[in-house]
């Protein structure tokens, strides 16, 4: 197919919310046992089979510490509990990795993975009861269970419902501690719990035992190849695609009727005064989502309200959630392209606002790491596009990081070269470039043909959820949208 059929073919497909399987969610679903035989059985031999060959379970194309860590326990506990006398080899072969890794925890380079602090305790409790354990884990439990015991007594009534965002790491509480749990606010009305696999199996096996919504929902969404970290991110999905679609510049009349359907899903999601979050009909919405599709939607010309993103300022910055251990760098960029598309000059506050949260959380003065996406090619590339027209300072530095970490072939990657990472880098320098800066001759030329070459998946995993995991349709449209840009430029591929 020609790109334009291919780009074509893509915003037919998006909507379902596709994301690649999780090994720490499918450990969850491993332990129904009796419950629930048709879903456990599958997650087992799944696990089995995609044990990576340190041991370990996790992302396979980079080793992210505190991803492999909470999958290999989570795949662990389950083989252990629920699996067979065959399973005594990959438990120690898991075991000794885990060794090796207590004596020498690492802090990754963007952080810890969505509620590692909550988890990391209970996990660990269970795998010391089942003996899994050799080596000493008591100042890493020590460490981790202090932050948890602060960020759960910050818990409005101090209980988790599906209106605070514990609920989508609930099965921190373990078997001893479902007082914490508001059990009749905790389901979704698709019967999962915060559209979690994990949560909603944690929630069949030991809170409502044999739940046949929980199960329902869980037979609804799992194939099986795996169970997802979180299903469906269908807004997330048709929100983020679109915004890499815009990347082209003005759409034709083909490519905006295709999106209208599209746009029509995400306007009749936004709720006034609060946005969205990544799935439809999920208590659970968000600065990040809320200010992205507010900028998409308006772009395409749809009207919704600016209070709905203004609902996540602060004092110094905008939040995606309420009670967040940590600003979200890509929420806060995210809202500046709200802004921008709203028209804000950047002299308003909220646009200052913004703009010196920015420059006060830069690494070496020059690009951004975010809690979301374990590269900085990611929270750095969207900073470029809306800073070339709000502070082309700011934009010049990363700029000069992104021409200065090119690898030699042509493409960008901070673990391995990667299509995605390439992706949002020459989109940033298109960007740059067309609004007049100079850029080296062959820079954008050699990302391309490095990209045309590999744009096909799968992809690494690099957006940090539970686990790490790839949202395969909006990287596919990242690389067509940017492929497709450079051949209405011109661009020689």
């Amino acid at each position: 197919m020609t790109l334009r059929q291919q780009l074509v073919d893509l915003l037919g497909q998006i909507g379902p919310g596709y994301m690649t399987s999780s090994a720490y969610d499918t450990a969850w679903l491993a332990r129904l046992g009796d419950i629930s035989p048709d879903l456990s059985e599958p997650a087992l031999d799944w696990l089995r089979a995609n044990q990576l060959p340190d041991g370990s379970w996790g992302a396979p194309d980079l080793e992210y510490h505190h991803e492999r860590l909470v999958c290999t326990l989570s795949a662990m506990n389950a083989l252990a509990c629920c699996g067979n006398g065959h399973d005594g080899e990959r438990i120690q072969r898991g075991r000794d990795t885990l060794d090796r890794w207590m004596t020498g925890f690492v802090n990754d380079y963007a952080g810890a993975t969505i509620g590692f602090e909550l988890l990391i305790p209970t996990l660990l409790d269970e795998s010391q009861a089942l003996g899994l354990l050799n080596g000493n884990v008591n100042n890493l439990l020590y460490q981790y269970a202090a932050e948890r015991t602060v960020k759960l007594s910050r818990l409005p009534n101090s209980a988790i419902s599906r209106q605070v965002t514990a609920a989508f790491s609930s099965e921190l509480v373990g078997t001893n501690s479902l007082g914490l749990l508001n059990i009749d606010s905790l389901q979704e009305t698709n019967g999962s719990v915060a559209y979690s696999p994990a949560a909603t199996a944690f929630f069949a096996r030991h809170v409502r035992p044999g739940d046949p919504a929980a199960l329902a929902y869980l037979r609804d969404r799992i194939g099986f190849d795996g169970a997802p970290d979180i299903t469906p991110i269908d807004v997330f999905e048709i929100g983020w695609t679109l915004w890499n679609v815009l990347q082209i510049g003005p759409l034709d009349d083909e490519l905006r009727a295709l999106a209208a359907p599209h746009l029509d899903v995400l306007e009749a999601d936004w709720e006034k005064g609060y946005g969205v979050g990544s799935c439809s009909g999920c208590t659970l919405i968000d600065g990040d989502d809320t200010a992205l599709i507010f900028e998409v939607l308006t772009r395409f010309g749809r009207k919704v309200d600016l209070d709905a993103v203004r609902r996540y300022e602060t004092e110094d910055y905008f939040i995606c959630f309420p009670m967040e251990a940590n600003p979200s760098i890509s929420t806060n960029i995210h809202v500046l392209g709200a802004l921008r598309a709203a028209g804000l000059d950047r002299h308003h506050p909220s646009v200052q606002k913004v703009l010196t949260f920015l420059w006060e959380s830069r690494r070496e003065g020059r690009y951004w790491f975010d809690k979301w996406h374990s590269s900085p090619y990611y929270p750095t590339s969207h900073a470029t596009i809306v800073l070339t027209d709000y502070d082309p300072e700011q934009a010049e530095r990363a700029i000069r990081w992104i021409l200065d970490t090119q690898r030699r072939d042509g493409s960008w990657g901070f673990y391995v070269p990667t299509a995605e990472e390439t992706a949002y880098c020459l989109q940033a320098l298109m960007a740059w470039k067309r609004n007049n800066h100079l850029m080296p001759d062959n820079a954008i030329e050699r990302g391309l043909h490095w990209l045309a070459e590999h744009s096909e998946p799968p992809y690494p995993m690099l957006w940090i959820g539970k686990s790490l995991y790839c949202p395969r349709e909006v990287v596919r449209g990242a690389v067509l949208s940017t492929l497709y840009c450079a051949r209405e430029e011109s661009i020689a591929l």
